[in-house]
């Protein structure tokens, strides 16, 4: 047996690199790259206790609330997959557990009922009445038995009146009461003020804040996971201080920069022929960091 030449690798990783062309690689590099780090693995495991919350007048609810490109959207997606529909084999009946849908761009009733029949296949016409709207919804919950809604980037109740985000929040709330199944909602730390607004819906969301990374033991073991799948042919050495150091500080400690540095910098470690993430190579990758990139808004 042929011993691997590439130990720095998952051995998946150094199959592919063995079996790809460079245009592949750099290709496979802008595609969306899922790492189980331990405050992802613990957020799933609290979904899947909301899962399986037993049904009651008072379903738990949480709210997720992290800075923007922190992870959030990438972490529920990855649990909404894991969730999809399947059709119960003795009924042939299809089951749909977990529903994840993007709250509309703004606090609209019509609107936030669209999403979810948009998300369920299920057609309507532009002049139905909410309530209409609102019961096919709740019907095709019931009948899918969705035991958990997603509510991504709620903090987009906050582009509405103050009596719109009332009458929002108020439709969250009914349809919690109404199906008695527990609700994720996610989104900026804004988000989490639009929801104090309404003090029973308060009361009822359990927060989780996804706080920025540190330069910890939790940040390397991200980055030797990271290292394990980029599809470089030498070792890189990301957790080497300067290396770390420098990645944390450009990407401001959101996971998502993180992810974007590492993915231009292996591409441009690939196309330069050095095979390797260097200090170097993180400083001449084409990236601005986020707040820099606000103050270019600014000027």
């Amino acid at each position: 047996m042929m011993k691997s030449m590439m130990k720095h690798l998952h051995p998946k990783t150094e199959e592919f690199i063995n079996s790809s062309t460079d245009s592949e690689r750099i290709n496979h590099l802008r595609k969306p790259r899922w790492i189980g780090y331990t405050g992802a693995k613990k957020v799933h495991n609290k979904l899947d206790e909301l899962r399986n919350y037993p049904t009651n007048l008072r379903m738990p609810n949480l709210l997720l609330v992290g800075d923007s490109n922190n992870g959030k959207t990438a972490m529920l997606n990855r649990f909404a997959m894991m969730n999809s529909s399947f059709v119960e084999e003795e009924t042939q009946e299809l089951f749909l557990p977990v529903l994840m849908i993007q709250a509309p761009p703004e606090p609209d009733e019509k609107r936030f009922y669209n999403t979810i029949l948009d998300s369920l296949h299920s057609p309507y016409k532009i002049s139905e009445k909410a309530e209409l709207r609102q019961q096919r919804v709740i019907h095709l919950l019931q009948k899918l038995k969705v035991k958990l809604l997603i509510i991504d980037e709620i903090h987009h109740l906050l582009a509405g009146t103050m009596s719109k985000q009332r009458l929002f929040l108020n439709v969250i709330k009914y349809l919690s009461n109404e199906l008695k199944i527990a609700l994720v909602c996610a989104g900026t730390r804004e988000a989490f003020n639009a929801i104090q607004t309404d003090p029973q819906l308060a009361n009822r969301f359990e927060p989780r804040v996804l706080s920025k990374w540190r330069n910890d033991e939790e940040y390397l073991r991200l980055l030797t996971s990271f290292e394990r799948i980029l599809p470089l042919k030498k070792p890189s050495y990301l957790i080497e201080s300067s290396i770390s150091s420098t990645i944390l500080s450009k990407s401001e400690g959101l996971l998502g920069e993180v992810s974007k540095i590492l993915e231009l910098s292996a591409i441009l470690a690939i196309e330069s022929g050095v095979e390797t993430i260097s200090k170097n190579i993180i400083e001449n990758i084409d990236y601005t960091p986020p707040s820099d990139r606000k103050k270019m808004i600014f000027r």
